[in-house]
């Protein structure tokens, strides 16, 4: 028997303590109908932050805080070096569910939890990571924390951008305390893996429990202000309108029709829309929306953006509206390490779990974390498909199962050492 082997026999989960993390976490900033509502760096993510790195000191984990606001937990290996990192996010939508982010974050504590249970010490060090900044909902670009943390993003420039609310990130550290003494960056990684939920309809569809991801789709967002002029509803003729209500509305319209006719993994979303004065009876003078492109293929991600903007600079000019693009966020398609995605399907299959190789429509920390390490992800089924809602949910045993599989892959590449006999 190998000592793989014998550590997978010796450490186990323990679901209801899981269980019971991810629902306290789900009290903290909890809404009516069972969702959540921790933007990034306000009071509610405070206190779940704070609630995390209580469990991690707990779990005797060296706690450290970067000048971004990302939260690493290290539990010590028999040899110093670059940890094996599981984690995610905890910060969320608006109208957020229980485990998007928050899965990921947790099982990684339990994976550390059942290691100290059994008494097993690892070759190499293994870490938990809570970034900063993922969902992108106050802040923007989304999964700012884990950019930062690869060099994508310059300390400064982050800490500069300003939120919806005029906040900018750096005050809204300071404001909540996280504004870390540690640089950025650190420590260098071996290997991070990520626990999601799927957040769409395919595993639960196909009746299977484990999503291997092979990659997250690029994803391009803008925000778009037309200028026109507001009028009199009643007394404007149609002809001489300058309606940038219409430009913006009829945009949407375009740009899912687009999506419609490029096919495959082509998606569009005008996200949000603002008009102003925003009156029952008056020509809208001023609108603003967002424009949310992703695809698998960067070349035809691509052919969006330049379809997209074409179609509405079209709009604009013939309502004699003037409009201005401004870039939120734009990543290309990331693929995984190979050897990464064939190690969780290996794993999910030597669990006697179902399991298929798929793309992430979402973004995700991993794909930035892609960019210095080897990297995988794994999928649990997201019930209906339904996730940035209060309604979102997974079964527990699909949870268990994908924690387990985390398991699996944190002990194999952490390496475990066979304790002496005795």
């Amino acid at each position: 028997m190998t000592t793989t082997r014998r550590t997978h026999q010796a450490v186990r989960l323990d679901w209801p303590r899981l269980r019971a993390r991810l629902d306290a976490l789900g009290r903290v900033g909890a809404l009516d109908g069972g969702g959540v509502c921790r933007l990034a760096l306000t009071p509610e993510d405070k206190a779940g932050r704070d609630l995390v790195v209580g469990w991690m000191r707990d779990l005797g984990l060296h706690v450290t805080i970067d000048a971004i606001g990302n939260i690493i937990g290290l539990r010590p290996g028999l040899e110093d070096g670059a940890p094996v990192m599981a984690g995610s996010h905890i910060d969320t939508v608006r109208t957020g569910g229980l485990y998007d982010g928050n899965l990921g974050v947790l099982a990684g504590l339990e994976v550390v939890a059942a290691l100290n249970d059994a008494g097993v010490t690892t070759r190499r060090p293994l870490a938990v990571g809570v970034f900063t900044n993922e969902e992108g909902a106050r802040f923007a670009p989304d999964m700012m924390g884990s950019l930062v943390y690869v060099g994508g993003l310059p300390l400064a420039e982050a800490l500069a951008v300003e939120g919806i609310d005029g906040r900018t990130v750096g005050d809204a550290l300071s404001a909540i305390g996280y504004a870390g003494p540690a640089p950025v960056g650190t420590p260098a990684v071996h290997a991070f893996v990520e626990l999601h939920i799927e957040q769409g309809p395919v595993l639960e569809e196909q009746g299977i429990a484990i999503g291997a991801v092979e990659g997250v789709q690029g994803i391009s967002w803008t925000d778009v202000i037309v200028e026109g002029t507001s009028n009199h509803a009643g007394t404007t003729p149609m002809r001489l309108r300058r309606d940038a209500g219409y430009v913006a509305t009829a945009a949407a319209v375009v740009v899912r029709d687009l999506a419609a006719r490029m096919g495959g993994d082509q998606v569009a979303t005008v996200g949000a829309l603002e008009l102003t004065p925003n009156l029952i009876n008056v020509v809208p003078g001023r609108a603003r929306f967002t424009l949310d492109l992703r695809n698998t293929d960067e070349a035809r991600l691509q052919a969006a953006e330049q379809v997209a903007f074409a179609e509405i600079d079209r709009l604009a000019a013939a309502e004699g509206c003037t409009v201005t693009r401004r870039t939120l966020a734009r990543f290309e398609p990331v693929t995984f390490d190979l050897a990464m995605v064939d190690r969780v399907e290996a794993a999910a299959r030597a669990r006697g779990l179902s399991v298929r190789r798929m793309p992430s429509g979402a973004g995700h920390d991993a794909q930035m974390m892609a960019r210095v390490c080897p990297t995988g992800m794994i999928f649990v089924p997201s019930a209906g498909g339904i996730s940035h809602n209060v309604t979102e949910h997974t079964d527990d045993a699909h949870l268990e199962a994908g924690a387990s599989v985390l398991l699996d892959l944190l002990v194999d590449l952490a390496e475990p050492v066979d304790p002496a006999p005795g």
